[in-house]
């Protein structure tokens, strides 16, 4: 039997390089760490990528999956993922390296008033590369209430609020917790959610986001004010967007620091 012909290594003529080329979208069991449980299980989004020199006419895909099927039962952290990422590059014989990892994240929460226990899920993102440096971001999406100070302060009865998303992402020097930026963001709204609420639980709420207002450009403040005072953060965004319930439009605020 003749040798197959490798195509990706055959040479390209038109010295063009391409930043990112690789998978995109893999479905796979993810563990990660978990501040109260120590790991938990979910399941990942994940993409990967290399770069591709001028000269090179495709790079191998299949080295991709079989790369992350070796680390499939492993926990998922910083230095797993520095791993992986110089792995793809000595593997697929590229200068930079991209990791991808989107999952969702469930903390138990209990309701403020009756206790009644019940998970919430929150949007989490690792993004790691790795060239000649090392960069790692991790980004966190918290659902929160927020209820519009200006409809409060000019109605005789009740005011607007609305759902809002908050997306934070950090760079930092050592280990953050996905559980303290919730915590963070959380305590910078008008209120948390919950994914459970008896009555008295929904009187507690309802009253604690009326009597906290907050507008859009407000949580981005309150958030970036405490990541600002964290040493081991260096570099962040906060972005809130607020889905109104009185206009066909949300409100967004975003912050870079």
């Amino acid at each position: 039997m003749s040798e197959m012909v490798d195509i990706q290594n055959e040479r390209d003529t038109r010295q063009i390089e391409i930043n990112k080329v690789g998978v995109k979208n893999i479905k796979c069991p993810l563990i990660v760490m978990d501040k109260k449980n120590g790991s938990q299980h979910t399941v990942a989004s994940i993409n990967m990528y290399v770069n591709l020199p001028h000269h090179f006419k495709g790079t191998h895909m299949s080295r991709f999956i079989e790369l992350l099927n070796e680390f499939k039962h492993e926990k998922i952290s910083l230095k797993k993922i520095q791993v992986i990422l110089q792995e793809m590059k000595d593997r697929l014989n590229a200068e930079a390296a991209h990791f991808e990892i989107e999952f969702p994240y469930f903390i138990e929460k209990k309701a403020p008033v009756s206790k009644a226990a019940a998970l919430m899920e929150y949007t989490c993102e690792f993004i790691a590369e790795k060239s000649d440096k090392e960069k790692f971001k991790v980004t966190v999406t918290v659902p929160v209430t927020t209820v519009c100070p200006c409809s409060r302060e000019i109605s005789d009865r009740g005011a607007h609020n609305q759902r809002s998303l908050v997306t934070v992402s950090v760079q930092f020097n050592k280990f953050i917790w996905i559980e303290d930026i919730i915590d963070i963001v959380e305590n910078a709204a008008s209120c948390d959610l919950f994914s459970l609420l008896k009555r008295p639980d929904e009187k507690f709420v309802t009253e604690k986001a009326y009597d906290n207002p907050m507008f859009v450009e407000d949580i981005v403040r309150e958030v970036s004010t405490v990541l600002s005072k964290d040493d081991n953060i260096t570099w962040f965004t906060v972005e809130s967007e607020n889905f109104e319930s009185i206009h066909n439009h949300s409100a967004y605020a975003y912050i870079e620091r």
